[in-house]
C-alpha cells in the first residue's frame, strides 16, 4: 500500500512515517506543493495523505491539478481545527475525506484503511479470496485450513497487493513499487525471495509465476 505523505513540518513528518509504515504503508514523503505534484503525477499512489499549507503553494491547487490530469488516487488532507472553510474547498476540490490537526495517528489509519477499502470495492477490513483471509489490523492470513500465520511487514505488504486484485498479473516493477518507497534500494531478487517465503505458506498454487510477466494471486472465489 504505497502512500503519499505531503507534509512541511519535518517532525511531524517523521512521526507519521514511522506509525504509517508501522501500519503497513510504503511512505513516500513530499515537502513542498511542487514535489508532491509532481510525485503525485510520477508514481502509483494507493492513497495521498495532503496537508493543505505548503511553503510554496496550497495544497488545494495541488489537488486540483491531479483531479484536472484524471488522478483518482483517494486523497484525505489535513486542515486547521475549525476551519470549516478548508474542508468544504478541500471536498470540493476532489478530497475523499478530511482530518482535523491535532488528531489522533489512530484515527489517521482507520479513515485512510477506509479510503482504500473504498477504492477497492470493500466494505470489511479483511481480505478474502479463494479460501484464504488476510486480516490488516493484525497482519496475519488464516488459510484454508483454518490456520493462521503472522507476516512480516513486507511479506504482508506483497500478499496484500497480490490479494487486491485476483487473478491479475503484477510485473516486478509493479510489486517493488508498492513495497519499496523512493529512497530504498532493494535488490533484483527481492521479490522472488519474498514470493518463496509466501508460497510456504499459501502453497505454491495460490501465488503463480506467469513467465516473462509476473506474478498472479490464483486462488480465486
Amino acid at each position: 500500500m504505497r502512500l503519499l505523505l505531503v507534509e512541511d513540518d519535518t517532525l511531524i513528518a517523521e512521526s507519521l512515517n514511522r506509525q504509517l509504515t508501522a501500519a503497513g504503508f510504503t511512505v513516500d514523503e513530499a515537502g513542498t506543493a511542487r514535489q508532491a505534484e509532481n510525485l503525485g503525477k510520477q508514481e502509483d499512489y494507493r492513497v495521498v495523505v495532503l496537508d493543505l499549507g505548503l511553503p510554496d503553494g496550497n495544497g488545494l491547487d495541488v489537488l486540483k491539478n491531479w483531479r484536472a490530469d484524471k488522478l483518482a488516487m483517494p486523497v484525505l488532507i489535513l486542515t486547521a481545527r475549525g476551519d470549516w472553510q478548508d474542508k468544504v474547498n478541500g471536498l470540493k476540490a476532489g478530497a475523499d475525506d478530511y482530518l482535523a490537526k491535532p488528531f489522533q495517528t489512530e484515527e489517521l489509519l482507520a479513515r485512510l484503511n477506509a479510503l482504500i477499502r473504498r477504492s477497492e470495492g470493500r466494505v470489511e477490513a479483511k481480505l478474502a479470496t479463494g479460501g484464504f483471509e488476510l486480516d490488516e489490523h493484525r497482519q496475519c492470513l488464516q488459510t484454508p485450513d483454518g490456520q493462521e500465520h503472522s507476516l512480516t511487514g513486507t511479506e504482508f505488504r506483497l500478499l496484500r497487493c497480490l490479494m487486491s486484485r485476483p487473478g491479475q498479473v503484477f510485473s516486478k516493477e509493479q510489486l517493488l513499487e508498492q513495497l519499496y518507497n523512493l529512497s530504498d534500494s532493494p535488490s533484483d531478487n527481492t521479490i522472488e525471495a519474498y514470493v518463496r517465503r509466501l508460497r510456504k505458506i499459501t502453497g505454491a498454487e495460490a501465488i503463480m509465476t506467469r513467465r516473462g510477466q509476473g506474478y498472479i494471486f490464483n486462488a480465486l472465489d
